[in-house]
């Protein structure tokens, strides 16, 4: 035992819930942002203002043509794995085989691909690191071994955690059926919690073709959680932590999340009362890219989509029954106090409540 012991110190392979719960969560959060949101976010920049080269297919591939944005989206499962490797220390031959791997299990994966990516890059990342530098053909031992035991996780891990996701989007579909006020607040609580965990809600509302009043719950949740975690942080953060969650993702709090669930309380709260306030109150509906209903305030997209579903409705969502509109005052006022104002004030609210009862404290809300 003493032997093995040693033998992972040498190696740097640190059997933590810190190492994986926070420092390779972390990781995997920014290198999902740099991935598939960024790539949204251009996408929609590009659309919406007809941006030129943001809307020229750079790139075909198997007969698909990708923009910058698709681009910067199609290799998520990549940045993310290397994110992850990085955060491990993996050496440079581990680091560099991990964008196989994380490619691949984010495909498996689908709706569940950051889930599947965070389980099988640090499984890959240790194999690979276990091995590196043991043998005089360490340039190609420690690539296969590393690509080889990440595919095969993947290949076994992946598709359970994508059917997960999946019957996640189903009990979002379902809770569409209820009645306006209890579908708001389900939807509104779901979609929030999922964007900020390590899962794709963006792809789960673009797969359910999320749309309609069900879509505009979808929106008010998201940003709940983004602007409700940048207000609520903003004493430990600053105006980089109000940049970074609030127009960027709050996937950034999960380690924090990790250390003291308690902070989730707010923005969870936050959502629950705005999700109806939007389907009953305001009737804000998204129309736009089904994706749209799951990104918040990501780079204003949520925003943006619901403006294109007032003046230009999606074909999903005119299946669905949607229509061209002139949106009027309340229309606007609507979009505004749902997606800043109510979220910003609720959650700060909540939050000066559980700091004052002591659930949490100074520091618990820092971004490392």
């Amino acid at each position: 035992m003493e032997n093995f012991t040693a033998f992972l110190k040498r190696k740097n392979i640190v059997l933590s819930a810190r190492r994986y719960g926070i420092d390779a969560l972390g990781a995997m959060a920014q290198g999902l942002f740099c991935s598939l949101l960024i790539g949204t976010i251009l996408n929609t920049l590009g659309t919406q203002f007809h941006i030129g080269f943001l809307t020229a297919q750079i790139i075909t591939i198997n007969e698909v043509g990708y923009t910058i944005g698709g681009m910067a989206s199609f290799m998520s499962g990549a940045a993310m794995a290397v994110a992850i490797g990085y955060a491990l220390q993996a050496p440079p031959l581990v680091l560099f085989s991990l964008a196989t791997v994380g490619y691949a299990c984010n495909a498996l994966g689908k709706a569940g691909g950051p889930l599947a990516v965070l389980f099988v890059a640090i499984i890959a990342a240790e194999c690979g690191k276990a091995v590196s530098k043991e043998t005089k053909v360490d340039i190609l031992v420690t690539p296969i071994v590393t690509t080889l035991v990440g595919i095969g996780a993947a290949w076994i891990i992946a598709p359970p955690i994508g059917s997960a996701a999946s019957a996640f989007g189903q009990l979002i579909m379902r809770a569409t059926d209820l009645q306006p006020f209890w579908m708001g607040i389900l939807v509104s609580v779901l979609v929030g919690v999922a964007l900020t965990l390590p899962i794709s809600s963006a792809a789960i509302c673009s797969v359910l073709g999320l749309t309609g009043l069900a879509g505009g719950a979808a929106v008010a949740g998201c940003c709940a959680q983004m602007v409700g975690f940048a207000v609520m942080s903003f004493r430990e953060n600053g105006v980089g932590g109000l940049v970074s969650q609030g127009i960027g993702t709050s996937m950034l709090q999960m380690p924090n999340i990790v250390r003291n669930p308690r902070i989730w309380i707010p923005p969870t709260l936050a959502s629950a009362i705005t999700g109806p306030i939007a389907t009953c109150l305001f009737r804000l509906e998204m129309n736009g890219a089904a994706i749209n209903s799951g990104m918040g305030t990501c780079g204003l997209c949520g925003q943006l989509g619901v403006w294109t579903g007032w003046v230009s409705p999606s074909e999903q969502a005119v299946a669905n029954g949607a229509a061209a509109i002139t949106p009027g005052t309340m229309d606007w006022v609507g979009l505004v106090l749902i997606s800043f104002v109510l979220p910003a004030v609720l959650s700060w609210a909540f939050g000066l409540l559980l700091r004052r009862i002591g659930w949490i404290k100074e520091g618990d809300l820092t971004l490392e």
